[in-house]
């Protein structure tokens, strides 16, 4: 059971898409998340319909939808289709559980709802040390520059360029 939770747990965390500004999940990965058609978890939202506020769904454009088949290989199905998909924010995808009631929606609601977290954690993370570390490099600056432009570098995973003097022993030659 926890092998097939870690598979799941990856298969949501490489679902989650940033589109509008917003973190969201498609119903195509939703359906197959929850283990249902996808024209079947269509039909209960739309049933009910007053779940899900424009900021729990929302539908593609065209424009998106080609872009996310463009970046996304497990989406290209989706080239085909005559309708847009829809998009899910957290809240919405958690809606989804009381919409669809079957006992393996609730369990994989919560491992949803945790993948959105652990995304939100990792943001959070991340901005709080690039605040920290403006806040040491504006009293350090001149002592620590290497170590400051190191810690950016790896923050945007990039490899370390610094501007250091080569140190060592020059040997020199004899010419006899």
């Amino acid at each position: 059971m926890k092998n097939i939770t870690s598979i799941l747990d990856n298969r949501i965390s490489n679902a989650i898409l940033y589109i509008r500004g917003q973190k969201v999940m498609l119903d195509i990965d939703l359906a197959e998340i929850y283990g249902v058609k996808t024209k079947r978890l269509n039909e209960q939202v739309k049933r009910n319909i007053n779940r899900f506020p424009p900021d729990f769904m929302f539908q593609l454009t065209n424009e998106e939808k080609q872009e996310v088949v463009a970046f996304c290989d497990h989406l290209t199905k989706l080239k085909f289709s005559t309708s847009n998909p829809y998009a899910f924010t957290e809240h919405g995808a958690l809606m989804l559980a009381s919409v669809l009631s079957s006992p393996l929606a609730i369990e994989t609601s919560v491992l949803v709802v945790r993948a959105f977290v652990k995304l939100r954690e990792i943001l959070s993370k991340n901005a709080e040390l690039s605040k920290k570390i403006e806040e040491l490099e504006s009293r350090y600056d001149k002592q620590f520059k290497v170590v400051f432009q190191a810690l950016r570098a790896l923050m945007r995973d990039e490899s370390v360029k610094t501007e250091r003097p080569v140190i060592g022993y020059k040997i020199a030659q004899n010419n006899k």
